[in-house]
C-alpha cells in the first residue's frame, strides 16, 4: 500500500487537528504512530554496510569505488499493506496497554495518559 493508504489519511487528518488543537498528547500519540508506519517500512541495511555507503568501513570496497552524490545512499522503501499497517499499529496500542498496566501503582496519571493514547489509536485504526 502507498503512503496514503486509508489509515495513514486518517491518521494525518487527526494529528493536523491536534495540532491546531494545540493538543501536545495527541500529537505525540499520533507522530510515534506514523513514525511506527515508516520505520516499518525501511529496508535492512546489506551485510556489513550500516551506513548504506562504501569505502573504508571494513565491507571490502575501496573508497575510490564509494557512489557519491545525491540519492546515492537511497534504497527503495517496503510498501505496507493494509494488514501490515494494521499489524504494526496493533503493534503500537499493545505497547501502549503494556504500559499502562506498568504505571497502573507506580504512576496512575501516566497510566490514565497511555490509556488514552491506546483508544484514540484503536478508534482512528477502526474508523
Amino acid at each position: 500500500m502507498s503512503t496514503a493508504s486509508p489509515l495513514r489519511t486518517r491518521l494525518r487528518a487527526a494529528l493536523l487537528d491536534a495540532r491546531r488543537a494545540r493538543d501536545a498528547e495527541t500529537v505525540s500519540t499520533l507522530r510515534t504512530a506514523i513514525a511506527a508506519l515508516e520505520n516499518a517500512e525501511a529496508v535492512p541495511a546489506g551485510p556489513g554496510r550500516v551506513d548504506g555507503g562504501g569505502g573504508g568501513d571494513g565491507d571490502g570496497e575501496a573508497p575510490e569505488d564509494a557512489v557519491l552524490g545525491v540519492g546515492a545512499t537511497e534504497a527503495a522503501r517496503h510498501e505496507l499493506d493494509d494488514a501490515e499497517e494494521r499489524a504494526v499499529l496493533d503493534a503500537e496500542i499493545a505497547a501502549l496497554g503494556e504500559a499502562a498496566r506498568a504505571y497502573a501503582c507506580s504512576a496512575p496519571e501516566r497510566a490514565v495518559v497511555a490509556r488514552r493514547a491506546a483508544g484514540l489509536l484503536t478508534r482512528l485504526r477502526d474508523a
